[in-house]
Order: structure tokens, then sequence, then C-alpha cells
């Protein structure tokens, strides 16, 4: 038996009955003769990761067209959160993590530099238009090594056409990937505005956990009437300084980010099922984590989208307290898989 045959055994014993096995594959376009040491989904994993697109990245912006400074968030940047956070969830449920892993590597080859304008604008100057996602494809199958493409599995090339909100892969693996960049892109962009936009108006870099915490601050600050007192280095001077942000400023920079999430919340709305859509606008959405933190988004996705939106009773824990219910009570583990198999 080889090495890989063994890992292809460890899969079959030890990960969920829907996880997506290497052995299961559809294959690729151009056959291949197997690995001895990887499984399929391992070796399209390693060719994503040394291909150039993939190194490219790195010189592309994530939201700003020419962001100063060495912590603002690249292309690359953003792909290693949106592989850290897809493993993490495919690992808890069991999941194939080498599949999760080469889809979450290869989902943004295709982006442009210059942030979303960069896509914005492709998209207008050509005659069919330009989508990333497809980009992303297009370079995986034609445009790397020489016009020969990577040849990857079937698996890896949906789950990566499939991460945009309005379309929905096959896998679950690509599911949660497309799920993770979400959480990836909505959570990050909103700090890396916020820094953004105090260096523009007042020459002063903060750090990432400044702009979290004003963000989270911002209720409070708005109902006693006071700026955010913050503390980073003038630029000019290159000194210690503090500052009072006004809380104008740092909800224009929430209001952008937030009509993003609105778009997400209708296109889900739009794919739900009727009988569940009519559920959920007869008792609305339930905000939890830090979004339950942040001020206005309640509001925002209420006037949005014409939801009733509740937050949970532990915004916090309700993740954790889920799960905990799920897994001691039998009747819930029957929702769960109920909601499971609806997702595919």
């Amino acid at each position: 038996m080889t090495i890989r045959e063994n890992t292809e055994k460890i899969e079959q014993e030890t990960l969920s009955p829907y996880a997506t096995l290497s052995v299961c594959s559809k294959g690729r376009e151009r056959e291949e003769e197997p690995c001895d040491i990887r499984p399929v989904f391992q070796r399209d994993r390693d060719r994503i990761l040394h291909c150039k697109a993939f190194r490219r990245l790195k010189n592309k912006t994530q939201v700003f067209l020419t962001p100063k400074g060495d912590h603002y968030r690249t292309r690359m940047s953003h792909t290693l959160e949106v592989s850290q956070n897809a493993r993490t969830i495919a690992k808890a449920l069991r999941l194939n993590e080498d599949l999760v892993e080469a889809i979450a590597l290869g989902h943004d080859l295709g982006h442009t530099p210059f942030g979303h304008a960069g896509e914005n604008m492709l998209n207008s100057l050509c005659k069919d238009g330009f989508c990333h996602n497809e980009q992303s494809v297009r370079i995986v199958e034609k445009l790397e090594k020489d016009g020969q493409g990577l040849n990857l599995t079937w698996e890896v090339r949906d789950g990566i056409l499939n991460h945009q909100t309005r379309t929905m892969p096959h896998t679950l693996e690509g599911k949660i990937v497309r799920l993770s960049d979400k959480i990836a892109y909505i959570n990050h962009d909103i700090d890396d505005a916020i820094r953004a936009a105090v260096r523009k108006e007042f020459s002063l870099l903060i750090g990432g956990k400044t702009a979290e915490n004003v963000k989270f601050a911002l209720a409070d600050l708005e109902k006693e009437g006071k700026g955010a007192q913050v503390f980073g280095r003038d630029i000019v001077t290159g000194l210690p300084v503090e500052r009072e942000i006004p809380t104008s400023l740092v909800d224009a920079c929430l209001t952008e980010n937030f009509n993003m999430i609105i778009d997400n919340v209708k296109v889900i709305l739009e794919r739900t099922p009727p009988e569940l859509a009519a559920d959920i606008y007869r008792h609305g959405v339930y905000l939890t984590g830090g979004a339950s933190k942040v001020n206005h988004l309640a509001e925002l996705i209420s006037t949005g989208t014409g939801l009733k939106v509740n937050v949970a009773a532990e915004p916090m824990n309700s993740v954790v307290l889920g799960i905990a219910k799920i897994i001691k009570d039998d009747n819930y583990k029957s929702v769960a898989y109920s909601i499971e198999g609806m997702s595919k």
C-alpha cells in the first residue's frame, strides 16, 4: 500500500459521511498517473501554491488602490485568512481539509489589482464583462504553465468558480470556502477602512486592534456624544500621539461595508425556498458574534431588506451554545442534518 492509498484509507475511516473523499473525485480533464504520496486534492493544493498567479497575489490590493503601509491586507493575506477560517470549520465538521485548502488558495487567483475598483473597471471595458471568479478558473485551466493549465480536479475548479454569493458550489467543502471568504473580507475590510480614513484625515497611523475597538465602541460613543480617543503614530513627526476621532468618520467607513452585507443577505433570500423565506420574513434574522456589537448594523439590515433583525441573547457565545445543544440532544441532531441536506 502506498502512502497515498494509506491517506485515502484514513479519510474513509475518519471523515464525515458528508465529506468529499479524494478517491471519489470526478477527476481531471486530462487523466494523469496518481501520485504515490499525495491524494488528488493535496496535489491540487500544491499546484496552486507553486503557480505564478498565486505569487502575484502579494502585490494586489484587497480594498484600497495604493495603501501606504505594510499592514493593510493584500489578496495574499486575504487568501491565507480565508484558508485558515475554512480549514478550521472543515476540521470541526470532519470534512476534507485538503479540498477546502485547495479551493481557498485558488479562489482569488483571477482577481484584479486595485481592489474591487479594478474589477469594476475591467467589467465595464470588456465586451463580455469581467468576473474575477471566472478569471480564476481561466487561469488554472488555460493560462498557467504556458497555456497548459494546472489540470485541477473538478471539485476544486467548481469551488473556485462558485465562491461568489450569486452561485453555489456542489460540495460542502466549497460552501465552507464561500462562507469563509465573506467572514474574512467583511471583518477585515471594515478595520482597514477605518485605519485608512484616520490616516487620511489625521495623518495618524493606528493598528488593527485599535480600529476594531473603535468599531465596537461606536454605539456607546454616539450615546455619550463623544469622539473616539485613539493612540497612534504621527506620520509627520513619527512620535506617538493621541487624537479624538469623530464618530461620523467611523460611521462613513461602516456604511460602505454594510451595503455589501445587505446585498449578500438579499441574494441569499432570493435563493431560499419559499416556505423557509416566509418563516424568515415572519420571525426575522438573528445577529450573533462580533456583528452584534457593531453599531447600526441591525438597523441598516432591517431598512435594506425589510426584515426584523434580532440580537441573540448571548451573541458572543451563541455558536458554541448551539453546537453544544446539537451534540447533547438527539432532536437537534436531526434538525442539523436536515438543514445540511437542504444545502446540497
